[in-house]
């Protein structure tokens, strides 16, 4: 673990001379972000919120500062590993690989939603014996073995990316675990949410090596995004 460290502080410090790298997810969060990125002053063209551009990525108002943006489920992959030395993710990205390397100072308040179990609506009210097994269709499969383990039960994980909510009427699986807002497209299958596993919402991330470091370039992102956060709330 100790070599682990170094080499990945080699890393680090090898890509710090070209500065610093923001990762940015894609999609649903991204859209979200738009105001405070705006109020964050970082924003410059070509702009990493402009989902015409195939670019991955993007300059800032800052010389030292780059943006990257990619898939919502990899940017703590990136700040982990070095790829990125600051990030934006959901809490449940975090919960699900629970990186160690990631420190995660500051909750964005933004793209709220809840991991949640769901089911046919006939069986919703259906309970299964502690020690029983249950199959599971979801993205998720360390948030959904560690859930129902609590309950005494063996998750047999059924791994998809998407289309959960058809796995259930396919008996593909018993029930889904999945990021659930409004519930629309639950009851538009069919199904319906019977426990709330965690509430998620959008976190900025840190490379632990890098705030070591770089203390003061990290910390003074971190404290533009909290003020960006402040400002857009007055």
């Amino acid at each position: 673990m100790v070599n682990d460290h170094r080499i990945l502080a080699s890393a680090i410090s090898g890509r710090h001379g070209k500065g610093m790298i923001l990762a940015l997810p894609k999609g649903r969060i991204l859209k979200a972000l738009r105001p405070l990125l705006h109020h964050s002053g970082l924003l410059a063209a070509p702009c990493p919120t402009d989902e015409a551009t195939r670019a991955l990525r993007f300059p800032t108002t800052e010389k030292q500062i780059d943006i990257v943006r990619v898939r919502s489920f990899d940017v703590a992959t990136f700040v982990a590993h070095g790829g990125a030395d600051i990030g934006i993710c959901g809490s449940d990205v975090l919960m699900e690989f629970d990186y160690p390397e990631i420190y995660a100072p500051l909750d964005l308040e933004i793209g709220q939603c809840r991991i949640s179990v769901a089911r046919h609506a006939n069986h919703a009210t259906a309970a299964e014996a502690p020690s029983s097994k249950i199959r599971i269709a979801t993205k998720y499969p360390a948030i959904a073995r560690q859930h129902f383990a609590q309950r005494g039960m063996n998750a047999e994980i059924v791994h998809l990316h998407g289309a959960m909510e058809l796995a259930p009427s396919l008996n593909m699986a018993h029930a889904i675990v999945d990021l659930v807002d409004t519930g629309a497209t639950l009851r538009a299958n069919g199904l319906e949410e019977t426990e709330v596993i965690a509430h998620i919402s959008s976190r900025l991330i840190v490379n632990r090596v890098a705030m070591k470091t770089r203390p003061q370039e990290v910390t003074a992102l971190i404290d533009r995004f909290r003020d960006a956060l402040r400002n857009k709330t007055q």
